[in-house]
């Protein structure tokens, strides 16, 4: 299956996981093997590992959302900020790369009309996954059911059966996104020195070294 450039249509490397998998809740992540654990979150709200946040109109600018959907989708705990959330008046929200990353998936399945509660059991799987996985993983949905492929067998046989009707390939958006921050201010979270030019490859280059 041939992945274009916007991201929407399914193609990956081949993996031997059965599947498609479709996503139902909370059990729908831990059903199937994570090899990569996402980071926990520390006191202040920042992922271990994670230097470098985006303020909320960088992260608007790189998923091509206004910040008024960026502001309610957090407020309703849609996607909410993982660097660090705005605890009052004047605190600024930083959200992390992957937090971008979902933020342009869930633009994208809004735009194609697929339910609300289905995006909240999307970004939860996304959250769950593992950074490799990530930049593999296609999803699929026919508006009543999301659900995961990691090979381009499992988008084929979706597409025979009638059910997936429009799909979003994570490692597409994920390369968008790192090209977009790339070109805007980034926030280290130790200092709060602004950083410009920021490459958030780098940084995720580093930690896929540190896990292996």
């Amino acid at each position: 299956m041939r992945v274009t450039g916007d991201g929407t249509t399914g193609g990956i490397p081949a993996r031997s996981d059965a599947g498609p998998y479709p996503l139902h809740g909370s059990a729908a992540g831990s059903a199937r093997r994570q090899p990569e654990t996402a980071p926990a979150a520390s006191a202040v709200g920042s992922p271990a590992g994670e230097q470098v946040g985006y303020r909320g109109p960088t992260a608007c600018a790189a998923a091509g959302i206004t910040y008024r959907q960026l502001d309610y989708w957090a407020r309703t705990g849609l996607v909410e900020p993982t660097v660090r959330p705005a605890y009052g008046s004047g605190t600024q929200r930083l959200y992390s790369f992957r937090d971008v990353v979902v933020l342009k998936i869930v633009k994208r399945f809004l735009d194609t009309g697929v339910a609300l509660q289905n995006i909240r059991t999307a970004v939860q799987h996304l959250r769950e996954r593992g950074f490799s996985d990530l930049e593999r993983m296609t999803l699929m949905s026919d508006g009543a059911t999301v659900y995961e492929c990691t090979s381009p067998d499992q988008v084929v046989s979706l597409l025979q059966g009638g059910q997936g009707i429009f799909g979003i390939a994570v490692g597409v958006v994920w390369r968008d996104v790192e090209n977009a921050l790339s070109q805007l201010h980034g926030e280290r979270v130790d200092t709060g020195e602004t950083v410009v030019g920021h490459n958030p490859a780098d940084e995720l280059a580093a930690r896929r070294n540190r896990a292996g």
